[in-house]
């Protein structure tokens, strides 16, 4: 099977290589914005005017004559830039996201090279065209043909994205099948009775973070002294979600490594975090607290712990199934008894038919195992039933 990964580490450069390596950003910035705002004007003179990679790439000699320091950099990082904006384009038109907008200077800064890269692991170092040699934060060995290299600088600091594609076998695994429940409580709880505390990264930080937000706050916008304040907001963020992210990781590897079939709630949390602030004409009701439950959602990045899952089951030759989340938690494991009244509290699960008792995610993950591998069965038995993720139900039906 074929494995697309990428590789991300923090950039050594000096003070020659951040020059160049910011020039590059303002270029690549530069042409997107350019070629963005010439698309838009093309769309104003005729409506069905769509947008042609090739018909923008070819304007860029002209703007490299019109404007000669964009030869200072490299041309594949323009095109690449250009290939971005189509890719949004295109995101747009499938109604995956907004409408392009602008880039500004310094909200996402990068660029990325298709080929030209030469890496040097035993050197610790990567070469990158028209830039040069720069030394790197070597932490794992990189696998695979390098296909791109991505430039990035988030808080002041700089990093690579190494993306390589590579071969390998098939992986069998030993592991067997469980139901995932996700909460607020309790971060993750399997159906075998084990659960994940949450680690709320924003909650712990959240009162460190408004004292350093008042404090840019009073600061005047735009001078010395509130780009200090602001870059250690900025720092605070990337802190928080760099924990977070590192819990899930840790998290998804142990699940992925241990199970062969893992069964989810399709959960729509875009849906689920809406605000309940209402109208003008009709006010929401219990919206402080409305918005304290999307926050403890949000925290917890249950569509990404979900992605990272995806990806690392196939990685280990398992798979992820996602289930329909209706009745999940009030569905009575024992006698199959469903009513909103068999929980009565967030934790707590009384069937008031049979009586039966448990904590409320662990009878959830129960309820998701069960509904998982009857959505199986209907798969196998060849009923239209929804999916695995990126998988075949040929290949499922081997693990049955």
């Amino acid at each position: 099977m074929q494995i697309k990964k990428a590789f991300k580490f923090e950039l050594i450069p000096n003070g020659e290589h951040i020059r160049k390596m910011k020039q590059v950003c303002g270029c690549s910035r530069f042409v997107f914005n350019k070629a963005l705002a010439w698309q838009n004007e093309q769309y104003q003179a005729d409506n069905n005017f769509k947008f042609n990679y090739t018909k923008i790439a070819n304007l860029l000699p002209s703007w490299k004559k019109e404007f000669n320091w964009l030869k200072d950099c490299h041309s594949q990082v323009l095109q690449q830039s250009l290939k971005d904006l189509e890719s949004s384009f295109r995101n747009f038109f499938r109604k995956q996201n907004q409408f392009p907008k602008f880039k500004k200077k310094g909200i996402k800064d990068s660029f990325r090279f298709p080929q030209g890269t030469k890496l040097e692991q035993h050197n610790n170092r990567l070469y990158l065209p028209k830039i040069g040699w720069i030394r790197y934060r070597n932490s794992r060995q990189v696998v695979g043909i390098i296909k791109n290299v991505t430039v990035s600088q988030k808080c002041n600091k700089w990093y690579v994205a190494i993306q390589t594609e590579f071969e390998q076998q098939q992986p069998i695994s030993n592991g067997g099948e469980i139901g995932v429940d996700m909460g607020i409580a309790r971060f993750a709880t399997l159906s075998d009775g084990h659960y994940f505390e949450p680690r709320n990264s924003f909650k712990q930080a959240k009162q460190k973070l408004a004292k350093l937000q008042r404090q840019m706050s009073h600061k005047q916008k735009f001078s010395n002294n509130w780009k200090k304040a602001k870059a250690k907001v900025s720092k605070l963020h990337s802190q928080i979600a760099n924990s977070r992210r590192d819990y899930l990781h840790k998290i998804s590897t142990e699940i992925s490594k241990n199970h062969t079939i893992v069964y989810v709630e399709d959960l729509k949390v875009s849906n689920m975090s809406k605000s309940a602030k209402g109208n003008s004409e009709q006010h929401g009701k219990m919206v402080k607290q409305k918005a304290g439950l999307n926050r403890s959602i949000l925290d917890q990045s249950w569509f990404e712990f979900r992605r990272q899952l995806d990806y690392k089951l196939l990685w280990n030759g398992g798979y992820l199934i996602e289930v329909n989340p209706k009745n999940t938690s009030q569905t009575c494991p024992i006698c199959g008894y469903v009513s909103k009244n068999n929980r009565q509290t967030q934790s707590n699960f009384e069937c008031i038919e049979c009586g039966y008792a448990d904590n409320a995610d662990l009878v959830g993950a129960i309820n998701i195992l069960r509904a998982g591998r009857a959505q199986l069965a209907c798969e196998v038995n060849g009923a239209v039933m929804p999916s695995a993720t990126g998988t075949h139900r040929s290949e499922l039906a081997k693990h049955r």
